[in-house]
């Protein structure tokens, strides 16, 4: 009987027990109660014991993933010390040791209990866990705990429990399955090739559930930024390759570092980081890269360089034209390549036109093909309802479709090294800069040429009509009040197109792109090496001295450059939505009274093509009555945008929030400007917004004498 219950205890069936370790019913009517509750007591110890083995050893066979492999190791280094706890018994009951042995020879199954008491919580414990590894895992689709997140999570979770021997069984595992993922996180730090249980795929991107939840945040960013900025530097086979002595300074950092001890691997990971960016920046991306660049995208996204950026809006305008009148065309569509040439064309003649920069600056038109359109514009009690559908967020391309009439973005390609300093981010943050400015410029533009087509038309009324302006009493009157109100349309217009034009170049393009290029001159002067071919120190983890500690390194370089964009796109203001919206129904009235003006030719119509009056009782031509209601609607709408945007405007600078962006349209406020430290980069985007929002009141001066409000009179009704 006592060796059928060792056999029990090592794993093996037996006939005296159910599959459930239940007695059999043929031996319960010699035993005691108590005696048969601890049979089954030992019996399920047993069951338990043998069921972890062999779920083992299935997993050990069936699953490719190192982590369930190296679980499924230190669970069988675990029962082996409980197989050597059945040995001990055995030999003691060979031995007739007095702990278990009693007179003559008896052994107390109570004593075989009191033996293995210990073991049934944390075999329970195991076999819970082995059952999970089994359902979540198959040889064909391997489940969610073959990847190192989710299994490192759930022993971690359960390690935190008040019995220490379940508590000490469970980190001991996940202890196994984190070197296991630290192997793989130098590997794939080092930029390895990568396999189908590694960390990244081929694009270098950190797969899904590689990353267990005691990592931080800022590791897990630190961890791919390493990886990625690497990564390309090894796969562009660049002549710069990360030294050997700098990745055995990461081996031998990490070496005795658990990411359970978050805060040590926190500061590994940081240091880890830093040697990176340092070799990056004194290496591979040099000083002419970043100013080039930098340079490159203000002149032509942010419009700094004025000459090409009018004559690109021109040669639009020329290209939508061309497409509507030129009817021998097979189509009238306009693709990418139509603006591509566009691009190229507006640049002969410019200082543009030898620049290598213009060859990377690509077109490209999200919703494909546009057929140029005579504009339709809604009414303008639709554009007054503008601020009842207020979005929530402030979406940065709203004004995209302004240039062309559909969505154009303008590209710009970075090749390596230089796509470790712009990524998409960024990129996307500058085709939005771009759609707005240029959306401005096109809209001034317009207005001016309005203001030219108005006074070119009214020299050659005054030859034939000399002071006044022709017909009736009553007639010539009204038309005096038309033109009045039109000429002061058209100057409201073009002094809020010049004042926020001149606020976005002046205020805040021009003054942020300044700054920031000195604090780059400033950084670069220091970090800059007389010789950038020479090879890296022997170890890159030495003390820096005090010149190199005061170097913008990468890191530094890439946290400024997101804090130039941030506080571009809050001056801009492009982070608010009620102004965004209040803008966009502004250049709308703008552009719809130019068109208005384009195909009348004259505020005024002509003498002859409005016909005799009708009869006595008509004292004012219909014609002059139609385009005095719609100047007159104009003229309402405008005002009532101004004094939205006022109203905006001075919210925005009492304390209330400034805006949100949306953050499925533009990544300039997610986690990539966010996570940047406090201490390197002071908050400073709260104030500089309120600074750049109060510099466009004062250039507005919203108050009782100012023009815009003067201007807007009481209209007097016409004459029947």
């Amino acid at each position: 009987m006592i060796s059928e219950i060792i056999l029990v205890l090592g794993g093996h069936e037996s006939s005296l027990f159910l599959k459930d370790s239940q007695l059999d019913p043929a031996f319960l009517s010699d035993l005691h109660p108590g005696e048969r509750e601890c049979l089954e007591f030992l019996a399920t110890v047993g069951r338990l014991y043998r069921t972890i083995r062999l779920e083992c050893r299935i997993l050990l066979s069936s699953s490719s993933s190192p982590y369930i492999c190296a679980a499924c190791a230190t669970l069988v280094h675990i029962l082996r010390e409980y197989e050597a706890v059945v040995v001990t018994t055995e030999a003691q009951i060979l031995n007739r040791d007095v702990e278990l042995v009693s007179t003559g020879a008896l052994v107390p199954f109570a004593s075989l209990r009191a033996k293995f008491a210990e073991w049934r919580a944390p075999l329970t414990s195991l076999t819970d866990l082995v059952e999970d590894l089994k359902v979540q895992n198959t040889y064909q689709n391997e489940g969610p705990y073959c990847r190192p997140a989710p299994l490192l999570d759930l022993l971690m979770a359960r390690s935190a429990t008040g019995v220490e021997r379940i508590a000490d069984m469970m980190i001991r595992i996940s202890v196994s399955v984190q070197r296991v993922w630290k192997s793989q996180l130098i590997s794939y730090l080092h930029c390895h090739a990568p396999s189908r249980t590694s960390f990244a795929s081929n694009t270098f991107a950190l797969r899904e559930g590689t990353i267990p939840a005691c990592i931080s945040e800022i590791s897990r960013d630190s961890i791919e930024y390493v990886g990625r900025a690497v990564g390309a530097v090894k796969t562009a086979k660049s002549k710069h390759q990360p030294p050997r002595t700098m990745m055995l300074d990461h081996t031998i950092l990490l070496e005795n570092i658990l990411p359970d001890d978050q805060h040590t691997f926190d500061t590994a990971i940081a240091e880890i980081r830093s040697q990176v960016s340092n070799y990056l920046w004194l290496t591979v991306l040099t000083r002419k890269d970043v100013m080039d660049a930098v340079d490159s995208l203000a002149s032509y996204f942010l419009l700094m360089n004025g000459e090409f950026s009018l004559s690109f809006i021109r040669e639009i305008e020329r290209l939508k034209l061309s497409r509507l009148m030129d009817t021998e065309r097979t189509s009238s569509v306009i693709r990418e390549q139509d603006i591509a040439r566009a691009l190229l064309r507006a640049s002969l003649g410019t200082t543009a036109q030898h620049d290598p920069a213009l060859s990377k600056l690509k077109v490209s038109l999200p919703s494909g093909p546009h057929r140029p359109l005579l504009p339709r514009y809604p009414s303008m009690s639709m554009s007054t309802s503008l601020s009842l559908n207020m979005p929530k967020a402030a979406d940065p391309f709203l004004f995209t479709s302004q240039l062309l009439g559909t969505p154009l973005l303008l590209s710009y390609t970075t090749t390596f090294p230089l796509d470790l300093f712009l990524d998409k981010v960024a990129l996307d943050t500058y085709a939005a800069l771009f759609g707005y400015l240029s959306g401005i410029r096109r809209i001034h533009t317009r207005i001016h040429g309005c203001w030219a087509s108005l006074s070119n038309a009214q020299r050659q009324r005054r030859v034939w009509t000399g002071l006044s302006d022709g017909g009736t009493d009553e007639d010539s009157e009204a038309r005096k009040q038309l033109l009045r109100c039109g000429w002061g349309l058209v100057r409201d217009m073009s002094w809020f197109m010049d004042t926020l034009l001149g606020y976005n170049m002046i205020d805040v393009v021009a003054t942020e792109f300044n700054q920031f290029k000195d604090t780059l001159q400033q950084g670069l002067g220091i970090a800059d090496l007389s010789d950038r071919g020479a090879s890296l120190p022997t170890s890159v983890s030495r003390a820096p001295t005090a010149s190199q500690a005061s170097a913008l390194d990468f890191t530094t370089l890439r946290g400024l450059h997101s804090e130039y964009l941030e506080r571009l796109l809050s001056g801009c203001l492009l982070t608010n939505a009620p102004l965004m919206v209040t803008l966009k129904g502004i250049f709308d009235v703008c552009e719809q009274f130019s068109g208005q003006i384009e195909r009348w030719g004259d505020i005024l119509p002509a003498l002859l093509s409005e016909g005799t009056l009708q009869d006595d009782t008509q004292k004012v031509g219909a014609l002059v009555k139609e385009r005095w209601r719609i100047v007159e609607e104009m003229n309402n709408v405008l005002h009532t945008h101004f004094d939205e945007f006022c109203d905006h405007l001075s919210a925005s600078t009492s304390g209330q929030p400034f805006g949100s962006i949306d953050a499925s349209r533009s990544m300039a406020f997610n986690s990539h400007y966010a996570n940047k430290s406090e201490a390197t980069f002071p908050s400073k985007g709260g104030t500089e917004a309120r600074r750049h929002i109060e510099r466009l009141l004062l250039r507005l001066d919203f108050n009782t004498s100012h023009p815009l409000h003067r201007s807007r009179t009481s209209v007097q009704a016409l004459p029947p």
